[in-house]
């Protein structure tokens, strides 16, 4: 590995060493996205026109989607009703200071695939020659999974948890006007939540590589896993609306499962498994072997009755 003039072998370096490697790993990252918020910056109307406000209108493609479904199906409730959320800016630098966390959430969500990278080259002489070589497929299922769950969040969860808490009102008298502020932080925090949640089955397969996550681990403490997702999920929607939740909880708790899949076998699991199996089988043979033994004393009481008689 090569940090600048600087390289590490994998079998030498000193504490101080790694230190210096750590160091040219996080100024390459910053590095990057300080880039990448320069020149986001510069397309200010095309971020908020066509990647942050559009949510909030009726107009937007989840929406006009779910009205396509209606028409097809005959069944109006899924064509939401038209609206529009005013958005409004209570502070005097808080327009400016909007445009500026949105840059750096944007650059933060297309640097990903370079930040995982920096993260695998930094830890890559730590890793035994079998472990490198999964390492591309975890790079890449790393990357996708993240889009993934940004993209579900942005087009899905968001545009529904927006309607329903922005059109949402006790009284006519009360007008909802949200803040520039909330609404970017619900938005990023779902987009950036749901990408990391998406993370699952990476995470789940690096704890089984090592040995701490076993499939008959994750089986068995299924039903808690549920509870604590939908839990998770009532914390990131601050709705009372079931049907959002769900939408957040759903694909995770699939996640979960697909996480069972994707999880590697424990040699003492196996054995374990093995040897129940065994015992079953065998346990099945006695009860055979004993109802067999009933039956020929059955018998035998009935043959001695009958020579009695």
């Amino acid at each position: 590995m090569k940090f600048g003039k600087k390289s590490i072998s994998e079998n030498d370096g000193t504490f101080w060493d790694h230190l210096e490697a750590l160091r040219w790993t996080i100024l390459r990252s910053l590095g990057v996205l300080v880039v990448l918020v320069v020149v986001i910056f510069g397309f200010k109307d095309f971020i908020f026109d066509k990647i942050i406000l559009p949510p909030l209108t009726s107009d937007f493609h989840t929406y006009r989607f779910m009205c396509y479904l209606a028409e097809i199906t005959k069944f109006s409730a899924f064509c939401p009703e038209s609206f529009q959320i005013q958005m409004i800016n209570i502070t005097m630098s808080g327009q400016f200071m909007m445009h500026m966390l949105s840059s750096f959430i944007i650059a933060v969500v297309i640097a990903v695939p370079y930040l995982l990278y920096e993260a695998w080259k930094f830890i890559r002489p730590a890793l035994y020659p079998n472990e490198k070589k999964s390492v591309g497929k975890i790079f890449l299922s790393s990357s996708f999974l993240f889009y993934l769950g940004a993209t579900i969040s942005y087009f899905i969860i968001f545009p529904f948890t927006l309607r329903f808490l922005g059109t949402y009102q006790v009284s006519d008298v009360v007008v909802n006007q949200i803040s520039i502020q909330s609404y970017l932080n619900t938005l990023a925090l779902l987009v950036l939540f749901m990408g990391l949640a998406f993370e699952l089955p990476v995470v789940i397969y690096l704890l089984s590589q090592i040995g701490l996550v076993t499939k008959s681990m994750l089986r068995k403490f299924r039903q808690y896993a549920l509870v604590a997702i939908l839990i998770i999920a009532a914390l990131i929607t601050p709705t009372t609306d079931p049907f959002t939740m769900m939408i957040v909880a759903t694909p995770i708790y699939l996640l979960y499962e697909f996480s069972i899949l994707v999880c590697k076998n424990n040699p003492i699991d196996e054995s374990f498994d093995d040897e129940q199996e065994d015992n079953e089988f065998e346990n099945d043979e006695h009860i055979q072997d004993g109802k067999e033994s009933d039956k020929d004393a059955v018998i035998s009481i009935e043959h001695a009755s009958e020579v009695t008689e």
